[in-house]
C-alpha cells in the first residue's frame, strides 16, 4: 500500500464540522462591511514579487524571511499573496478607481501565505478579511476603519479585546525621528540582538517588532516619535482620538506598535485578545498613505485593517462563544421496499426543487434504520413510502416532534412541511403503526 499523504506542515484541512464557525464569521463580516459602505474584492493569489518588496518594504520580515516566491515558466518572479493590502491597492490603480468618486471602500476574504513556525492560531496558510479605503486623508476615516473593526468583533461576541494605538508620523517628521532612534540603537548596540542591530541601520523602526526580552528592555527608554511629530501628523492623532471617542471605542497609546509593514504612515492600531497568550494579536491595520504611489500609482492615500478568521476561531473557541446553530433538514426521507426507493429518490428531487433541505439513505438499512437515521438527523418531518403508499400513490408523513402521523398526497406533504404544519391533522387518514 502507498504511504499516506498528509497536508503540508502549516496549512490544514477545513473539515465539514468546522465550516459552521468558519462561514458564520465570514458572513457577520460581511454583513457588517456592506453597512459601513464597503463593497468585495478579489485578488489574484499569486502577484509579482516586486509588488511587495516596494509596497511592503524590503527591511520588514515579511519581504525577507516569510515570502512562498517562485520563478515562472516565463522567466519573472511571483510571489504567493502574503498580505491583502498591497494586492488590493495594485487593483485599484489598475483599474483607475480614483477616478470614481472617493474614497473607494473594498473588503476582502482570501487565503494569505507565510513561511514561518506553525503555532497555535499562525499558519502557513491562513485566511485573512480585510477593508480597505483609498482617496482620502480625512482622520474621521481612519476612526471609521477601526471602529469597523470593532463592530465585527463586538458582533460576533469577542470579548476581552484591547485596542493598542500608535501614530507612525509623515515624511517631514518621521526621518529625523529616524536618525534619532538610530544614535540611540548604536549606542545601546551590544545589548541588542544580531537581528535588531541589522535592523537599526536598515528601518530602524523595525526594532520594535522584536520579541526578545533584553531588546524589548533597551526600547523601553527608546526616544518616542509621539515627542517628534509634526503640527500636522499630531493634529491628525488627536483628531482620530476624538472619532475613536465619539463611538465609544476605548484604547491604549502604545508607542511601540509599528505593525509589520513598511507602508504605514500615521495612524497605526491592533486589537489584543486575553484569550491568545503571548501572540495575543486578532487584527489591527493603520494608514498608508505613500503606497499606491510606492507601486506606480499616484499619490493617493489609504488606510485598513486586516484580521486573521484562524485568529478569530482561536479566540471564540478559548471565550466559549459557539456559532448559532445550523437549520436541521426539513425532511428525512424513509423507503420501506426496493420499490419504494425510487420514489423516494424522485420525492427527494421534487422536495429540493422547492428549495427544502432533504437527505435519505443510500445504505440499504433497514425501515426501523432509517427510521433512528431520520431521529439523528434532526428533520422535523420524516416522509414514509412502503407498499400501502405506492399502491394509493401517498405518502405518510410523521412529525419528529409530536409524533402526529397522517397520509396526504406528495403535493399536500410538501405544501405542508413549507407551512409548518403539524402532520396530525384531522382531514388525513391515519396511516397504520410504523416503525
Amino acid at each position: 500500500m502507498a504511504e499516506a499523504l498528509t497536508a503540508p506542515k502549516g496549512t490544514y484541512d477545513i473539515l465539514p464540522e468546522h465550516q459552521p464557525m468558519r462561514r458564520w464569521i465570514v458572513a457577520t463580516a460581511e454583513d457588517v462591511f456592506r453597512r459601513y459602505g464597503y463593497r468585495r474584492i478579489d485578488t489574484p493569489t499569486f502577484e509579482e514579487t516586486r509588488l511587495f518588496t516596494r509596497g511592503v518594504g524590503e527591511s520588514t520580515d515579511i519581504v525577507r524571511k516569510e515570502m512562498y516566491t517562485f520563478t515562472d515558466l516565463g522567466d519573472r518572479s511571483m510571489t504567493l499573496r502574503p498580505e491583502g493590502t498591497a494586492p488590493v491597492a495594485r487593483a485599484y490603480v489598475e483599474h483607475g478607481m480614483h477616478t470614481l468618486p472617493q474614497p473607494v471602500k473594498l473588503f476582502y476574504h482570501s487565503p494569505m501565505f507565510r513561511y514561518e513556525s506553525p503555532q497555535s492560531g499562525r499558519y502557513r496558510q491562513h485566511y485573512q478579511l480585510g477593508v480597505e479605503a483609498f482617496g482620502s486623508e480625512a482622520p474621521q476615516l481612519d476612526a471609521e476603519v477601526i471602529g469597523v473593526l470593532g463592530a465585527l468583533y463586538r458582533a460576533l461576541g469577542l470579548t476581552g479585546l484591547e485596542l493598542r494605538l500608535n501614530t507612525m508620523g509623515c515624511g517631514d517628521c518621521r526621518p529625523g525621528y529616524s536618525a534619532g532612534l538610530r544614535a540611540f540603537l548604536d549606542e545601546q548596540a551590544d545589548a541588542l540582538c544580531p537581528e535588531c542591530r541589522e535592523r537599526a541601520h536598515i528601518n530602524p523602526m523595525r526594532t520594535f517588532d522584536c520579541k526578545v526580552p533584553s531588546c524589548r528592555a533597551v526600547l523601553e527608554s527608546a526616544p518616542r516619535l509621539s515627542d517628534h511629530l509634526c503640527s500636522a501628523c499630531a493634529e491628525h492623532h488627536g483628531s482620530v482620538e476624538l472619532h475613536l471617542a465619539m463611538q465609544g471605542v476605548e484604547y491604549v497609546l502604545d508607542h511601540t506598535l509599528v505593525r509589520g509593514m513598511d507602508y504605514y504612515t500615521r495612524t497605526t492600531f491592533e486589537f489584543q485578545s486575553s484569550a491568545l497568550g503571548a501572540q495575543s494579536g486578532v487584527g489591527g491595520g493603520g494608514r498608508y498613505d505613500q503606497l499606491v504611489e510606492a507601486i506606480g500609482g499616484p499619490a493617493i492615500p489609504g488606510v485598513g485593517f486586516g484580521t486573521g478568521v484562524e485568529r478569530i476561531v482561536l479566540a471564540l473557541s478559548r471565550s466559549g462563544v459557539e456559532p448559532p446553530a445550523a437549520p436541521d433538514p426539513d425532511v428525512y426521507l424513509v423507503a420501506l421496499t426496493d420499490a419504494a426507493r425510487t420514489q423516494v429518490f424522485a420525492l427527494a428531487h421534487e422536495a429540493r426543487e422547492r428549495r427544502l433541505t432533504v437527505d435519505l439513505d443510500f445504505m440499504a438499512r433497514s425501515a426501523k434504520g432509517q427510521m433512528k437515521q431520520a431521529g439523528r438527523s434532526g428533520a422535523r418531518f420524516a416522509f414514509i413510502i412502503g407498499e400501502d403508499e405506492l399502491e394509493h400513490g401517498l405518502v405518510t408523513v410523521r412529525d419528529l416532534r409530536s409524533g402526529a402521523e397522517g397520509t396526504m398526497t406528495s403535493t399536500d406533504a410538501l405544501a405542508r412541511v413549507e407551512s409548518g404544519l403539524s402532520a396530525g391533522d384531522p382531514k388525513t387518514r391515519t396511516a397504520k403503526e410504523r416503525p
